[in-house]
């Protein structure tokens, strides 16, 4: 569905994207997950064809983002980071608007029915709470009948409830028919919804693989947290063949080890007659997956 091969894009002396290559398939979510500033927005407006790279091929269902613009917007749904409309103009005024630009749109009734904003038909967009301005975002991005839909960042900004209640209308979404790229920085998005995630890391793609595959990758064993019902010896748990590392986190301990240091540490708080308050085991996540592969940690917010 959408080809990119060694993008390369520069503002001034800043290079934003330096070397992207990526496929995405019909029919998946295409994750693209990186830091703020690592050239994701970039890459995908040049997919957009919103710029003009300095080099490298980028084709959308074989046509080219900038000669083939007006084939493109017939075809390509996008929700950009930072799209707003005016403050005035009623849900069912935006929708009807929006659908008139395509020759064969969807039912932008049914559209607003299907994201929930039916009670909103006649409420001005600068009423709208944000999660209702990003299912009106979702709405306009599909009102075209797309085939591919790009939804940059589409929930930052939204507070946990309205996030996951977007990701539900995402999966609804991927359900029509329609192949979807996702911008984020949000892990547990990216690990819910994609079915590939692009690793990008200043300007360059740093891996592209399933979420499980990522955190493959990473540790095999397990991190224990819990609170000990007494007294505990850390160097004690520290000697345990299984067990890596002891740490504190406050009341709680954490200890990090193979994949038998469950069985090993909950047999030796068995013997010393310490109950294992609060357990907790994790085993490697897509965040440890990212920091192994870049470095870096993800800004949540």
């Amino acid at each position: 569905m959408i080809e990119v091969h060694n993008l390369h894009k520069r503002y001034g002396d800043k290079v934003a994207v330096e070397d992207v290559s990526l496929d995405v398939r019909e029919g998946e979510i295409f994750g693209i997950l990186g830091p703020n500033g690592a050239g994701k927005t970039t890459t995908v407006e040049c997919i957009e064809g919103l710029r003009a790279p300095d080099r490298g091929k980028v084709r959308v269902l074989g046509l080219d983002p900038l000669r083939d613009r007006d084939k493109l917007t017939r075809i390509l749904g996008v929700q950009l980071q930072a799209g707003h409309l005016p403050e005035r103009m009623r849900v069912a005024e935006a929708l009807e608007l929006y659908s008139s630009f395509y020759p064969a749109p969807a039912d932008w009734r049914e559209l607003m029915h299907g994201l929930g904003l039916a009670e909103k038909a006649k409420t001005a967009y600068g009423k709208l709470s944000g999660g209702q301005k990003q299912r009106l975002s979702i709405a306009l991005a599909l009102v075209g009948s797309p085939r591919v839909a790009i939804l940059d960042e589409l929930t930052t900004g939204l507070d946990p409830q309205a996030r996951r209640d977007t990701w539900d209308l995402i999966a609804g979404v991927r359900a029509r028919g329609v192949t979807i790229v996702l911008v984020t920085h949000f892990m547990e998005e990216a690990e819910r919804l994609c079915d590939r995630l692009a690793v990008i890391d200043a300007g360059r793609v740093v891996t592209v693989d399933t979420p499980a595959g990522l955190t493959a990758r990473v540790r095999t064993g397990q991190r224990i947290r819990f609170r000990p019902s007494r007294h505990l010896d850390d160097e004690l748990l520290g000697r345990l063949p299984d067990v890596t590392a002891v740490t504190r986190e406050g009341e709680l301990v954490v200890i990090d080890g193979n994949d038998h240091a469950l069985n090993a540490v909950t047999a030796f708080l068995a013997r010393n007659q310490i109950v294992a308050e609060r357990l907790r085991v994790e085993q490697a996540s897509l965040e440890d997956a990212f920091v192994a592969l870049t470095g870096k940690r993800l800004d949540p917010h």
